[in-house]
């Protein structure tokens, strides 16, 4: 029986990587279909070594991209199968397929590739590491006190465009030997000038609550997200007024490492449906949509974990509560915001009405906010960030002729 069941797995696995093969080869074949790139055309690269589950995270730099790709060429890396047909099939940038390190080392040996952006910390970044020649910047997929925020690994990277002074602090606290004013540019949250998406629903006298929990977490340090302890207990509460509207926008991970964790995120996925069948006038919404940046402005307030919801939310200036994590093993960095954040604990759950007519009226948390949203984000006015960030670009760029020129001569 034993053997049996040894012989079906190994059939299966082998199924599996005749499938995945055969993938790769209709995704070379895609990619070979459509027009050859322009040689010696791009000037920065995205380096994109995931897969489509972290989509997320380079999606919400097309537009800022695409901006400045009017005067800097971009293409994007990717390494990942699964991520260069997501990134294909968006067709927001010019996307290279490149798998292998030879794939990899002919691309840019065809290109006048000067600045490569990271948007996380993928092991295989450091696959592209070995290339001189050209600035490595770290732009990350958003702002928030995490301890991923903080990790050593900033140190591989040249530079690293960060949101503002609080991200400055957070890294002179915590990275030895780590020159923050050298290495660093502060550049805001340029992804606040685009926000993407259309509102699902016609505003009306619903006060619209935003809950955008993060995922369970793969280690307990990290176990940030409250779908479990917090999520149905408010959602079920929000739904029972009648007054509220809830747009529901869980982390797309939610549930790969916690079954149970999985199971309370579809049990208030159908509590959102079942309320919209009995009052259709409700329009609550499940959102697991590519577009991020319309559930920020629609929402009168925003319920969410400690991830970086939290700063997209604050660079927006409007009210919001963070989930406590439940678990004591979470690691969380009470220096910044967090210290004068509006906490909502797993045992205040079910009081989230209460909760949230008390951030919308409480000129004291309104005065706090307005703090925070200055420290971490600085000039918020609208295009403030997207010009940084050309700007930074712009110095980089600067930079890349200065060192080039010296190494010509």
């Amino acid at each position: 029986m034993g053997l049996a069941r040894d012989v079906k797995k190994a059939g299966e696995l082998f199924r599996k990587a005749l499938a995945a093969r055969q993938a790769k080869r209709d995704l070379r074949a895609a990619f070979a279909a459509g027009p050859p790139h322009p040689a010696r055309h791009y000037r920065i690269a995205v380096y994109f070594a995931d897969g489509e589950v972290n989509m997320y995270q380079v999606r919400q730099w097309y537009r800022p991209l695409a901006g400045l790709a009017e005067r800097w060429p971009v293409v994007v890396l990717a390494r990942n199968a699964t991520g260069a047909a997501a990134l294909l099939h968006d067709d927001a940038l010019p996307v290279a397929y490149v798998p292998g390190v030879g794939d990899m080392e002919r691309f840019l040996a065809a290109q006048d590739i000067r600045i490569v952006l990271y948007v996380n910390q993928n092991t295989r970044n450091f696959q592209m590491f070995r290339y001189g020649q050209r600035w490595h910047v770290f732009i990350n997929h958003g702002e928030s006190d995490k301890m991923y925020m903080t990790t050593n690994q900033f140190k591989a990277y040249d530079v690293a465009l960060v949101a503002g002074q609080a991200a400055r602090e957070r890294l002179s606290r915590t990275l030895w030997d780590y020159d923050v004013d050298r290495r660093t540019i502060e550049i805001g949250r340029p992804q606040a000038d685009h926000y993407e998406g259309e509102v699902p629903f016609e505003a009306d006298e619903r006060t619209v609550v935003l809950y955008a929990p993060t995922w369970e977490g793969d280690r307990p340090a990290a176990r940030y997200g409250s779908v479990r302890s917090h999520g149905e207990a408010l959602v079920s509460a929000l739904l029972a007024t009648g007054r509220h509207r809830v747009i529901y926008r869980p982390h797309p991970r939610s549930g790969v490492v916690d079954p149970e964790f999985g199971a309370a995120n579809q049990r208030i996925i159908q509590a959102l449906r079942a309320a919209n069948e009995a009052d259709p006038r409700a329009q609550h919404v499940f959102d697991d949509g590519p577009d991020v940046g319309w559930q920020l402005a629609a929402a009168d307030v925003a319920v969410v974990d400690i991830s970086a919801m939290i700063y997209d939310r604050l660079a927006t200036g409007r009210p919001l509560l963070v989930a406590r994590p439940a678990d004591a093993a979470a690691e969380v960095d009470e220096g910044g915001y967090l210290s004068a954040c509006e906490w909502l604990r797993a045992e205040d759950a079910g009081d989230i009405v209460a909760e949230v007519d008390r951030v919308r009226r409480d000129p004291l948390a309104a005065e706090r906010l307005s703090h925070w949203v200055g420290h971490y984000f600085g000039d918020t006015a609208p295009g403030a960030a997207t010009a940084r960030f050309h700007a930074a670009i712009g110095q980089l760029m600067d930079r890349w002729d200065d060192w080039n020129a010296r190494s010509q001569g």
